[in-house]
């Protein structure tokens, strides 16, 4: 603990503040129309430091124009970073003076890296008797930690120790400079060791403890890696001397100047009026506030809510709106049913804490008057469908929806925090706002039962009254915005994911907005016949099943059926519930019903009654009688793997193997004049396996275009490839599969039908023949466990928090899924890609055409008859090059009059 008469010296990393300030906050401007995002951001976390740490002893460090010794020693270091851009630029001096003006010591030293002067000041300080803190985003900084010097992040609120430091690295903090070496920087275009990642450079200095034993033992470490390493310890050499701080450079500023001075207060308020920090202005002039007091946090930041009832209420804020770099907007609206939805008011937010309801249509007793609903939305209109005003929402795809309904094409949607928290981590919480808001700001937001009840007595929105009414809706707007300020900062320190964040998630919104909207026809009749037909074939297999019992019993009861299969017919228990009982899940039924007839009879009825109740009745229940047609809800978020799940109905889930399922496909029809189109990409997560296993044996076959799981089976079974039956393709078409799900020998030999040995043989021959597969499977399993996710081909990542766990079920899942997930998510972004460029040429083109749905690799349309050749050889050349592998997409193409004629 520290001593409270110790000394405590903080040092802030200014260039590092600047940067970061300037990528995390949108675009803001002064009266005078000059940038100021950059000049908020370092003043606010500047502020916040000095009042959490009350130290006399301050100072910011910048670092100086011009190069230093590292690029004397490295030409090409920092050469791939852009210039500064103009808007930053021109922070910097008004900066600077601000950081005078508020009483704080500023340092720039020519020729000098910040980092060498804060490494310099920091041990100066440390041999004083100091404590020192770093305040810096940088990670070479934590080279310096030790017992007196500590790193804090003020953006992302911690403190790193030397405790800290081993378990953000795996390694000391003496050890970071070599860790840095090995693992490179592309950054600052430091070279580390080709295929090194923080795992491995972790791992390799806890075994050799430093550079220096490493290079002396380069030739003991295996294999490519190994090589890789060999083949660059000059440059190791060069990279460590160029991430050491300095901490030798001569400083012509002693500790004891580095103190706080009173700030002048007339010149700070200039200042910051000019900057038009308003709010900052008004504690100032409030005589009771601290100059510098900081800016307030998520929850502590006062709310300025605005319920807008005039025409110059509504006036004053479409100015703000024009004038804003980036607003929140959110709807209010009658039903979550967005093809039934329609707005009762529309919330706005530009600055955290203030923001505005526009009640449109909430009626009550003595509720107010109110702006007339369509002529208000008419003058929204303008704005709302101007491309190039920036607008930011939570699930903005239903807004987009529900503006549809009422002549409104939304569009500028430039921010989601819904995907934004879903790129960065699918798993980590859910995407609501609610959940959102308490995981990233601290805050328990107003909950729609607060305001509207629950249960039997809830009532619409549009009855709450406006005084509860007001907080809840611009709350989600305010709050929106601030989620976006933290998310956004998080995504920009993770390129791969801000790549992925805008080139395909925030793009593929408005698509999927069209094909939600365009929906798909139904023949409701057809669907009618096909239940009655279900109806009978469910009561046939009760009959049977009552017959194989010998007695009635509810098929739909799993308490009366534990007591028929393990009481009376004393089949064997397989598996028990966590409360004892034997089971009676799908998953034993399947594997009772290889030697029973009475379980495969109760997965008979279980499957047909779900085909009739999701689908064969309800779906004419879903038909919108307004388009005559089936609207189904497609969510980004859902799925960890990035796949697009759908429900109201759930279009991913109708069986293409059953018959069943196939009559039901058959009722998805054309409408007159036109012809159902489906478009699948052929054995696409395969191909992936191809490409990122690069095993010769998969890459030669999809090449040549011969079929895969006959060449499987020519290579495992030892045929010649025109001697593969039906049999052995099925065989190998199930290896080739379940490999690539992380299937064990045990699973497998469930599927074929045989032993638990024949199906490792088996797997031991596909390995044989497929070696480049094995060796990406174990690799990638270690990759998992070392860094904790995978990674799709296009840097979507998905965690795995249960990779190490001690549980052994628990940890095998996390393998299985660590091995499939990079085939299954880039499978979603290649068809998330492909939709993205198919929409454009439908947007840009004057073809007949409606992209109507999405399930799993498979995009299907809606075409005019005398458009059909042109339009399918389009959409296979939009799908097939949609990612560029080193083998081929196949996209295969069939068109029928209803979606299971066009297979």
């Amino acid at each position: 603990m520290t001593d409270q008469n110790t000394k405590r010296l903080i040092l802030v990393d200014g260039s590092s503040f600047l940067f970061r300030a300037y990528h995390a906050i949108p675009p803001l401007t002064n009266p005078a129309g000059e940038p100021t995002n950059a000049i908020y951001g370092v003043a606010n976390m500047l502020r916040k430091l000095m009042a959490d740490h009350q130290s006399e002893y301050f100072t910011v460090v910048f670092d100086a124009p011009g190069k230093t010794f590292r690029h004397e020693l490295y030409d090409q270091y920092k050469a791939h970073r852009p210039p500064m851009p103009d808007d930053l630029r021109v922070q910097i001096e008004p900066l600077h003076n601000l950081i005078r003006t508020m009483g704080l010591p500023l340092i720039i030293e020519p020729d000098v890296e910040a980092d060498d002067v804060l490494g310099a000041l920091a041990q100066q300080a440390e041999k004083l008797g100091f404590e020192v803190i770093i305040s810096t985003g940088d990670k070479d900084m934590a080279q310096l930690v030790n017992e007196h010097i500590t790193l804090e992040n003020t953006m992302s609120n911690s403190r790193m120790d030397v405790q800290g430091v081993i378990e953000k690295f795996g390694v000391r903090p003496d050890q970071i400079i070599d860790y840095l070496a090995l693992v490179g920087d592309s950054v600052d275009n430091i070279p580390g060791i080709p295929k090194v990642g923080p795992k491995t450079a972790a791992k390799w200095l806890c075994e050799y403890d430093n550079l220096d034993n490493l290079i002396a033992h380069a030739d003991q470490i295996k294999g490519k890696i190994g090589e890789n390493l060999r083949n660059n310890l000059e440059q190791l050499r060069l990279s460590r001397e160029l991430t050491t701080i300095k901490c030798d450079i001569p400083i012509s500023y002693h500790i004891d100047e580095l103190t706080c001075r009173q700030p002048d207060l007339a010149e700070l308020k200039r200042q910051i009026s000019e900057l038009g920090f308003s709010s900052w202005l008004r504690m100032l002039e409030d005589t009771g506030g601290e100059a510098n007091e900081p800016a307030p946090q998520a929850s502590e930041i006062e709310t300025d809510y605005q319920t807008l009832l005039t025409e110059q209420q509504l006036s004053q804020w479409l100015a703000k709106l024009e004038k804003a770099e980036l607003f929140a907007f959110d709807t209010e609206t009658t039903s979550l049913n967005y093809s039934n939805a329609e707005i009762v008011g529309v919330s706005f937010a530009v600055e955290p804490g203030e923001a505005a309801y526009l009640p449109l249509a909430h009626d009550y007793p003595d509720a107010p008057e109110q702006l007339d609903r369509e002529a208000t939305l008419d003058r929204l209109k303008p704005l709302l469908e101007n491309p190039d005003k920036a607008k930011l929402g939570q699930n903005l795809k239903y807004d987009a929806n529900v503006l549809a309904n009422h002549g409104i094409e939304l569009q500028g949607i430039e921010h989601d925090t819904m995907l934004e928290s879903y790129v960065l981590n699918s798993t980590a919480t859910k995407h609501n706002m609610d959940d959102l808001a308490k995981e990233y700001l601290g805050l328990e937001t107003i909950h729609y039962e607060d305001v509207a009840g629950k249960g039997a007595k809830q009532i619409s929105f549009q009855e709450v009254a406006l005084e509860q009414a007001t907080p809840y809706a611009a709350e989600d707007a305010d709050i929106t915005l601030r989620l976006h300020r933290t998310l956004s900062d998080k995504l920009h320190q993770q390129p791969s994911l801000e790549k992925l964040y805008r080139d395909i998630e925030i793009p593929l919104v408005p698509v999927l907005s069209r094909m939600e909207r365009n929906g798909v026809l139904i023949d409701s009749d057809m669907l009618a016949k096909q239940s009655m037909e279900l109806a009978n074939q469910i009561a046939a297999i009760e009959q049977h099943a009552h017959e194989l019992a010998g007695q009635t019993f509810n098929l739909g009861s799993p308490k009366q059926i534990q007591e028929i299969l393990y009481d009376k017919l004393e089949l064997p228990v397989l598996k028990k519930t966590p409360k004892g009982q034997p089971s009676t899940n799908e998953s034993v039924l399947q594997e009772l019903a290889a030697d029973y007839p009475l379980p495969q009879l109760l997965l008979d009825f279980r499957g047909m009654s779900k085909l009739k109740s999701t689908y064969t009745d309800k779906l004419p229940q879903q038909i919108n009688p307004r388009t005559g047609r089936v609207h189904t809800s497609y969510h980004q978020a859902v799925a960890a793997t990035g796949r697009l799940s759908s429900s109201d109905p759930n279009l991913q889930n109708i069986p293409i193997r059953s018959e069943a399922g196939r009559k039901i496909r058959q009722a998805f029809i054309a409408p007159e004049g036109y012809r159902v189109v489906a478009a699948d990409y052929s054995q696409i997560e395969l191909r992936i396996m191809a490409h990122l296993s690069g095993d010769e044996g998969l890459l030669n076959a999809f090449s040549d275009g011969v079929d895969i799981h006959s060449a499987t089976a020519a290579e495992v079974f030892g045929v010649d490839i025109d001697q593969v039956t039906t049999e052995l393709r099925r065989s190998a078409k199930a290896i080739n599969f379940g490999l690539i799900y992380g299937m064990s020998a045990f699973g497998l030999g469930q599927q074929l039908g045989m032993g638990r040995n024949q199906a490792q043989s088996y797997i031991d021959l596909y390995f044989e023949r497929y070696p480049g597969v094995k060796h990406y499977m174990d690799s990638i399993r270690e990759q998992a466990k070392q860094q904790g996710y995978v990674e799709t081909l296009f840097g979507r990542r998905l965690y795995l928090p249960e990779i190490n766990s001690r549980n052994g079920a628990r940890r095998q899942y996390a393998e299985r899924t660590a091995i499939n997930a990079p085939m299954q998510g880039s499978a979603a972004d290649i068809i998330k890609r492909a939709m993205i460029a198919t929409d454009r040429w439908l947007l840009q083109s004057d073809s007949d055409i409606k992209m109507v749905m999405q399930v799993h690799d498979e995009l299907v349309f809606e075409i005019a008859e005398q458009q059909l050749q042109d339009s399918i050889e389009k959409i296979r050349e939009l799908m097939s090059s949609a990612a560029q592998l080193d083998v081929p997409l196949i996209v295969d193409i069939g068109s029928g009059d209803n979606w299971d004629e066009a297979h």
